[in-house]
């Protein structure tokens, strides 16, 4: 679908002023801020939370995998559940279901429940994020749609930043459930600015769970999917394994872990405003570009990561290609048709199996004796698979657009 055509196709939007556009892309933000905070900040209170549990390090892990799983399961069932919704009723839906999980996980008793709770709090989350994204897209022109929707995910490079890092340290000061009363909260309020600044929409017309569904027909959206879900593993490859490969590779100090997290924050908040701009002017050359100097970033991580100063450059520019988040975001709303919500929905379900992927094909890496350096390789082979699916829906691109040419000609 021809970007144009895709702006008719997005719910329709009642006509707002430009500083009520921002107020409503800064609300959307917020959320995905708490968000981000929610998934990443736990990362670094496991051992807090096994103790409280009474559990291994190990089995407190499993809480990481059942908020990914409810991501998984969760973007493509509400989407299609909440097709028919007004995106800003099902935008408070969606945001009440993570605050009040949220504030439950910090109430949990006992490690099951807890678990249960991470679970159903993932839900919502791929489900906000499309949904978010088809909003700010609709209420901007067609050529800064891109811009919009990274404006939406700068919450999320923002919580990388700064969220993740200061509810860790609020979490050990206080409490570990200090995090998720304060994700909870962030939530609620997100909730209200919603309430307060999205005006009330149209419901969609002529869309249902079948309507959506079709997104599934689409050999588009799959290959849109398959390019966020192959090639973008190695980014998670490295940061899964990104402490031994500061203290056991490149030789610093533990305390140096959150300062390369915060360069790489740095790296994906570049990335996010520079790529969007880049890629309102050329969609594809920017999908594609990203992915070659992603491989060759990768690439050179594996070979100077013993190098403290080239490891650092590495973990900013792999940062960089954040840009692919909201590039592939806009791509799915042109292939999608009158599929949006689920498409968009499930942008974040292909990036949620790049982790999981890159976090296995690392740890086979090392348990083969390949070392915490080869995490760059591993990302580079998958990057290698991102390009060949990329090259194979600008084949079919191509394709499609020489037909309907030939048959104008023979007419």
């Amino acid at each position: 679908m021809h970007p144009a055509e895709n702006a008719a196709a997005l719910a329709e939007q009642p006509r707002v002023s430009p500083l009520t556009v921002a107020l409503i892309i800064l609300a959307l933000a917020v959320g995905s801020f708490g968000i981000g905070t929610g998934e990443f900040a736990i990362m670094g209170l496991l051992p807090d939370v096994a103790t409280t549990f009474g559990v291994s390090n190990a089995r407190a892990g499993y809480v990481i995998s059942a908020y990914a799983f409810g991501v998984v399961v969760g973007a493509p069932v509400l989407a299609v559940i909440g097709a028919r919704f007004r995106r800003r009723d099902l935008l408070l839906a969606l945001m009440s279901v993570f605050a009040a999980g949220n504030i439950a996980s910090a109430l949990a008793p006992t490690f099951e429940s807890f678990l249960l709770m991470r679970f159903l709090t993932g839900l919502p989350h791929g489900a906000y994020f499309g949904v978010a994204a088809l909003v700010a897209a609709a209420m901007v022109p067609v050529n800064k749609r891109t811009q919009a929707v990274g404006k939406v995910m700068l919450g999320l490079t923002l919580a990388t930043l700064i969220g993740t890092p200061l509810a860790a340290f609020f979490g050990q000061m206080l409490d570990w459930q200090f995090l998720f009363a304060a994700v909870g909260v962030t939530g609620v309020l997100t909730a209200a600015l919603i309430a307060i600044f999205l005006p009330r929409d149209k419901a969609p017309v002529g869309i249902n769970a079948l309507t959506e569904l079709g997104a599934l027909k689409r050999k588009q959206v799959w290959l849109t999917l398959g390019i966020a879900a192959t090639g973008f593993c190695g980014m998670f490859a490295v940061f899964t394994y990104i402490s031994p490969i500061v203290t056991e590779v490149a030789g610093l100090d533990l305390s140096m872990v959150p300062v390369i997290m915060a360069v790489f924050g740095s790296g994906m908040i570049v990335g996010n405003i520079f790529g969007a701009k880049l890629a309102d002017l050329s969609l594809m050359r920017t999908i594609g570009w990203s992915l070659t100097v992603y491989f060759f970033v990768l690439v050179t991580l594996s070979l100077t990561a013993h190098i403290p100063a080239m490891l650092f450059a590495c973990c900013f520019l792999i940062g960089c290609s954040f840009v692919v988040g909201p590039a592939l975001q806009t791509r799915l709303m042109d292939v999608a048709g009158n599929a949006q919500t689920l498409a968009a929905a499930l942008n974040h379900s292909a990036f949620n199996v790049a982790n999981a992927l890159g976090a296995l094909f690392g740890g086979i890496a090392i348990s083969n004796g390949y070392g915490y350096a080869s995490m760059g390789f591993v990302g580079a082979i998958m990057a290698v698979c991102g390009m060949l699916v990329f090259a194979t829906s600008v084949a079919l691109d191509r394709r499609d657009r020489q037909v309907p040419a030939a048959a104008v000609a023979a007419e």
